[in-house]
């Protein structure tokens, strides 16, 4: 007997963009199963303050698995403090290690205003090299559109949302319905 293939979730375009002291985290709100969009209006990117140091995390990925993440990521901070970068290398550390967490299906961009980082499940915490970063189905859209606006006079707030509608106009899992979260740099 064949294994039968559930359709999967789709979805989500993220994108993180660090310009002039600020950083902008971007994100979709639609959530599709198979070819049906099953809401349109889902909340991907959220502002995280353990301690009261603010960081902004968007996610792609199941949303369970992106909540628990999340949570890791929030006790991580709790334990350093003012430490995105060693708190995203232990969860990619624990996310890579751990049998439990190995299963999780998610992707994470996380800010504090100063770093952006990429955080998968195979131990990687990326720092992009041209200050966007971008995951999720049309991910790759996104980050292209906002590259290549990256010299223009535009600030981070304004490419983010351009990109995120060309990957909206491409990407056939992602949506115009955004969240915009925007962080400065801690003085």
């Amino acid at each position: 007997m064949a294994k039968q293939e559930f359709p999967g979730w789709h979805g989500t375009t993220i994108v993180g963009v660090k310009k002039n002291g600020q950083v902008v985290i971007a994100g979709d709100g639609q959530v599709s199963l198979g070819q049906t969009v099953i809401k349109g209006t889902a909340r991907k990117v959220r502002r995280l303050s353990p301690g009261g140091f603010d960081v902004v995390a968007g996610f792609a990925g199941s949303t369970a698995d992106a909540f628990t993440l999340l949570e890791r990521l929030e006790t991580k901070l709790e334990a350093t403090p003012g430490q995105l970068q060693r708190a995203s290398v232990e969860l990619a550390k624990d996310w890579r290690t751990d049998k439990y967490l190995q299963k999780l299906e998610a992707m994470l961009i996380v800010t504090d205003g100063t770093d952006l980082f990429v955080i998968t499940g195979a131990g990687d915490v990326l720092e992009p090299e041209h200050n966007v970063a971008a995951i999720g189905s049309g991910g790759n859209y996104a980050l292209a559109a906002a590259r290549g606006m990256m010299d223009s006079d535009r600030d981070a707030e304004a490419i983010a949302r351009d990109a995120m509608a060309i990957a909206a106009d491409i990407c056939v899992y992602t949506n115009g319905k955004l969240t915009v979260e925007t962080i400065s740099a801690a003085s």
